[in-house]
């Protein structure tokens, strides 16, 4: 792919629309300094000189869809003490409108202290277990009518309760009948629920840890890699190495390392969420799918240079892109 075949693919991301299916975060950061250790106990005392609140799971993945220029509908479910995170993903352009409320649970946020660019300590208040029947059937309804009019899904399962079988089910059923390619950022105890997605994208350790093994050599990277494309019948697999780049393994093809473009790695934090968005962008843009990961690629060598979540612009793809 040249340069201006990622312009093209991205003045056509400007015309697309993406459903992304999953669990919706609230990110919140303290950052300020440390400067002594507590009286009262042995932890240092951050004087905090800044607070930022950003969308993080599923909403972080929405949110850097429409970055990219995408049109985006988020569906998902918000709790209690969730008004915050959906004014916020609404201002950024993310459609709401297929959220649905749950007073019974929490919405999950994450509280990140960050004193000298590093995390001191997290705090996170969620609900754990599936949502019930009754949240569910009304999910089901927005999935449905969502996939009406959208060129990719993503589910951005992160294991707090909205991916369950029976969405799972409903989601392949409608991909299928319309010819959607359906995306899976996965949890490692969800694997099964997968099976016929077009790329489902995890890191080194889940794909390991779904057979109970660590990947450390090339040999149990292809080995684990073609299992999942054969035990999960998707169409690929593509997984993500941190610094070692990202490796895809396809039925038309085989396996193919893409090579980190990071020069240098401050925090990994959402970049799982930067490639499947990009991806998802790309794909709705008709772009094939090897084109999609060289700029999921680029994208995740941009993100992983920034504390915390972070977004890229085509614009910065373009401008980052070297051949």
């Amino acid at each position: 792919m040249n340069r201006e075949r990622l312009q093209e693919i991205g003045e056509k991301i400007k015309i697309s629309s993406v459903a992304v299916i999953g669990d919706i975060m609230l990110d919140r950061y303290y950052w300020g300094l440390v400067e002594r250790i507590s009286p009262e106990a042995p932890v240092p005392v951050v004087k905090v000189e800044k607070t930022d609140v950003r969308p993080g799971g599923a909403a972080n993945v929405a949110w850097n869809l429409v970055s990219l220029g995408s049109k985006c509908s988020l569906v998902g479910v918000n709790g209690h003490r969730g008004k915050e995170l959906q004014n916020l993903i609404r201002k950024l352009g993310v459609t709401t409108d297929y959220l649905i409320e749950d007073k019974s649970r929490v919405t999950t946020e994450k509280i990140r202290v960050v004193a000298h660019n590093q995390q001191v300590v997290r705090a996170d208040f969620e609900s754990e277990g599936d949502i019930g029947e009754e949240i569910l059937d009304k999910l089901l309804i927005a999935v449905e009518d969502v996939l009406e009019n959208v060129g990719a899904v993503v589910i951005s399962d992160y294991g707090k309760g909205v991916v369950t079988e029976k969405l799972m089910a409903s989601v392949r059923r409608l991909c299928v009948e319309k010819s959607i390619p359906l995306l899976v950022d996965p949890k490692e105890k969800h694997f099964s629920l997968y099976h016929g997605a077009y790329i489902i994208t995890p890191n080194k350790d889940e794909a390991g840890g779904f057979y109970n093994r660590r990947i450390r050599s090339e040999k149990d990277l292809i080995d684990v890699g073609e299992s999942l494309l054969e035990d999960l019948e998707a169409n690929a697999v593509l997984i993500t190495r941190g610094e070692d780049g990202m490796t895809l393994f396809s039925k038309q093809n085989k396996s193919r390392h893409f090579p980190t473009t990071a020069s240098e790695v401050y925090d990994v934090t959402g970049a799982g969420d930067t490639v499947i968005s990009v991806l998802a962008a790309a794909l709705a843009a008709k772009a094939e799918l090897e084109e999609a990961i060289e700029m999921a690629n680029i994208a995740a060598g941009l993100v992983v240079r920034e504390l915390g979540t972070a977004t890229v612009s085509v614009k910065e793809l373009v401008s980052s892109f070297t051949s």
